[in-house]
């Protein structure tokens, strides 16, 4: 058994850990309510955006309204986006994220590289030996459109160049504070259908179907909202990620804490037998001594 000194050391460095953790919850805390706001504040227009997308391409002659939403006759090259987050401390959120997607691409049938947005899925990547061929890490605590439009643009020129035949999105879609999702979303070329591959929208609740009047001329309109449309997806994307990046590291650390303080009372309680067994120890020393003497006459 450990001696009181090394008991006593071992609950000092357990409480300090707690205060580290308490003081990350309380940090998280303030940086998920921000990332909510930012979050609920754009998603509308995000939604609103998508629905212009599907809607567009549902249109007779899709193919040739612009190359974005033309589907490739044989699909050669698949892109995959991978949003994650740049700091641990988060549980398994960077794990579950890159584990879900290599489990759904595992089979797939084309050649799969990869954008890491994220230090952490980057280095998971990596470490897999996965083609890895663009990385945007260290973004800004509250990102605006600026800060991530060459992540888009960057998917949208693979595409436009035949580098990519199909571009998916993968992120962590945020419901509340103690769920996030994993999704899977086809940014390139756009596409809505019913089954497995359905298209994921930022808003849970069925969209309705409305009529649009291009003006002043419907391709000059397409070839700018288009490409800014699915860079508005990736941006949402982050927001969704970042969301539920802080979320899942408050809820992390308030579990360490709770953990870590309930390891301090247990090692306290056993600091005390400890302690109280080392006085009877001293005692029976002490009236061990004190009977010695008293037989050999001694007062």
């Amino acid at each position: 058994m450990a001696s009181a000194r090394e008991m006593r050391l071992r609950i000092k460095s357990v409480k300090n850990i707690s205060q580290v953790t308490r003081a990350l919850q309380a940090v998280s805390a303030s940086k998920v309510r921000k990332a909510i706001a930012a979050l609920m504040g754009t998603r509308p227009y995000a939604t609103k955006a998508w629905q212009v997308l599907t809607h567009i391409s549902t249109q007779p002659g899709r193919d040739s309204l612009h190359p974005l939403l033309t589907a490739r006759e044989s699909v050669k090259n698949t892109l995959v986006m991978v949003i994650s987050g740049d700091r641990g401390l988060a549980g398994a959120y960077n794990t579950n994220l890159i584990r879900y997607t290599f489990r759904h691409f595992a089979n797939w049938p084309t050649p799969v590289s990869f954008i890491a947005v994220g230090r952490k899925g980057r280095d998971l990547l990596l470490r897999r030996r996965q083609r890895v061929i663009a990385d945007f890490s260290n973004l800004p605590a509250a990102p605006a459109f600026s800060d991530v439009s060459a992540i888009g643009r960057l998917a949208v020129d693979e595409f436009l160049e035949g580098r990519a035949d199909e571009v998916f999105l993968v992120y962590t879609d945020f419901v509340n504070m103690v769920k996030q999702d994993p999704v899977v979303k086809k940014l390139l070329p756009l596409e809505v259908d019913g089954g497995e591959g359905r298209v994921q929208t930022f808003e849970h609740r069925p969209q309705s179907s409305a009529a649009y009047i291009y003006e002043p001329d419907q391709s000059e309109i397409l070839d700018q909202i288009i490409p800014r449309f699915t860079a508005l997806q990736v941006y949402q994307s982050i927001l969704e990620s970042l969301a539920s990046e802080h979320a899942a590291r408050m809820v992390a650390m308030r579990n360490a804490t709770e953990n870590a303080n309930e390891l301090a009372g247990d090692l306290q309680l056993a600091y005390n037998k400890v302690r109280q067994q080392s006085i009877t120890n001293d005692i029976l020393d002490i009236a061990g001594g004190a009977e010695a003497l008293a037989q050999q006459g001694i007062s």
